[in-house]
């Protein structure tokens, strides 16, 4: 009997959760990679902190840095922007990048979803190389195409619209990639369980994978939605009228006129900031989600 404990307890001495100073070791490895991670974004967050801080001190303090936290908090530079619409439409930049980031982000959840579906779940002759070459075309720099697209839409008659913005971003490689890679985890039983209860194809996609496919839909929606928003060089090539501006272009057309006054610059670009803050906060988990699902196959 009592060899029979000593054994026991050499094995729990041997293995890997019963030794102490490996246990120990793991936790030590543990918190000097959380505290790693924590000082990246300490990194990264602090520029982002320090504009949002720094909107809120007068210009006296900004010009006489005196510390990082402002000693007189105002709202004044708020409300300079905010209470003149005829000289800074501040007010339609915004409802313009609103509608523009809307329809994009709409746009191309249908098509991506529709090809994504043909390419992933239906027999079609040369898929794969039609998938191929959607993928191929996220090698090919964006600013390549503006010529030919800015001269199909003068063409068209779109230039000065919302629709050169909207119609040319309603088809994205990297979203048909990624929800051809999220349908291919969904499980073929579901699909032939509809098919028997009389589905059509249409139907098992409407029913069917887009409902299962959220995470994925959730991540490339925020994607999209804030790429379209932080958009800059579309709008400014695309668009002419102050009026049509979307919140990038005119916040960087009201730096060039206020360029010496920072408070003002720093408030305007926390009210182009702030929008996308928001929806990345509060979508974070299905980000994390949908893309630590996409990729698993089935």
């Amino acid at each position: 009997m009592k060899r029979r404990m000593k054994s026991a307890g050499k094995l729990e001495r041997m293995s890997p959760g019963g030794d102490p100073r490996g246990r120990v070791a793991r936790q030590r490895t543990g918190l000097g990679l959380e505290a790693l991670v924590a000082l990246g974004a300490l990194v990264m967050l602090a520029p982002v902190a320090l504009i949002f801080i720094t909107a809120f001190k007068p210009d006296a303090e900004i010009i006489h840095f005196r510390g990082i936290l402002p000693r007189d908090w105002t709202l004044e530079n708020f409300r300079e922007i905010l209470g003149s619409p005829e000289e800074i439409p501040i007010f339609r930049w915004f409802a313009n990048s609103l509608l523009i980031s809307s329809m994009v982000t709409l746009l191309v959840l249908t098509v991506t979803s529709l090809a994504a579906y043909a390419l992933a779940r239906l027999n079609l002759p040369g898929k794969r190389w039609v998938f191929f070459l959607i993928v191929a075309t996220l090698m090919v720099p964006g600013q390549i195409l503006l010529v030919p697209v800015y001269l199909i839409l003068e063409w068209l008659r779109w230039i000065d619209t919302p629709l050169a913005l909207i119609v040319p971003a309603g088809a994205s490689a990297f979203g048909v990639f990624l929800l051809h890679q999220f349908f291919l985890s969904i499980p073929r039983e579901l699909e032939d369980a509809a098919a028997i209860d009389g589905c059509s194809k249409w139907g098992i996609y409407w029913n069917v994978i887009l409902p299962l496919s959220r995470p994925a839909l959730a991540t490339l929606g925020i994607f999209t939605f804030v790429g379209s928003w932080n958009d800059f060089l579309g709008p400014l090539v695309f668009l002419d009228s102050v009026d049509q501006y979307t919140l990038p272009v005119g916040i960087a057309l009201f730096q060039t006129s206020y360029y010496a006054e920072y408070a003002l610059t720093l408030s305007a670009s926390v009210i182009c900031t702030l929008p996308v803050l928001v929806v990345f906060l509060f979508f974070q988990k299905h980000i994390i989600q949908g893309i630590s699902l996409t990729g698993l196959k089935e």
